[in-house]
């Protein structure tokens, strides 16, 4: 995969992860689709927070519901758009320069490779080393597992609600007709 430099990044369906990269004195984001490779000149956590304002709503309030939902505090994953699967787990504190991004959605397996390495393999076949504890990859899909459920779980009943609600039988009617005030619009008009 040749890497294209772009100025501008929304995280899509297609996106497998944001990776840190160290350019000159500035620190820029690798990222990996299924089918391209991209650098960009934002931190991966600056691309986490215009993905989710390009959604509809900022980081903090997305960390703040999934601190509600799951009651995890650190490390906590990101739904950026729940009704397309789009959630994102971080492998260490996002504040630090070598936190990297991971979409759940994409990571097909994953097995240690090392004290502190871990070679994920994609849903599109690539692998990829990572330099961190298998144990911390485990529990942070298990952390976006519980977010993503809660929130299509929400979904999905609200959605149930919605239906029931759109097919109430049509013979229910008000108490009151129209027809009884009918004439006397027409009196006040005159």
């Amino acid at each position: 995969m040749k890497e294209q430099q772009i100025e501008e990044y929304e995280i899509s369906s297609c996106t497998m992860f944001l990776k840190p990269v160290v350019y000159g004195s500035k620190i820029y984001s690798q990222i990996y689709e299924v089918e391209d490779c991209f650098l960009s000149p934002f931190k991966p956590l600056d691309i986490i927070k215009n993905s989710c304002d390009y959604f509809g709503v900022d980081y903090e309030s997305r960390k703040r519901g999934t601190r509600k939902l799951t009651g995890y505090n650190r490390k906590n994953p990101i739904a950026i758009e729940p009704t397309n699967h789009i959630f994102f787990f971080p492998t260490a504190s996002p504040s630090i320069p070598e936190c990297i991004w991971l979409s759940q959605a994409h990571i097909k397996d994953y097995r240690r490779a090392g004290a502190n390495q871990t070679l994920i393999t994609f849903h599109n076949k690539q692998s990829y080393l990572f330099p961190v504890s298998c144990s911390t990859i485990e529990t942070q899909l298990l952390r976006t597992a519980l977010l993503k459920s809660t929130i299509l779980q929400r979904i999905e009943h609200k959605g149930r609600k919605l239906t029931y609600l759109l097919h109430v039988p049509k013979t229910l009617q008000a108490s009151e007709s129209i027809h009884e005030y009918a004439g006397e619009f027409s009196k006040g008009e005159e």
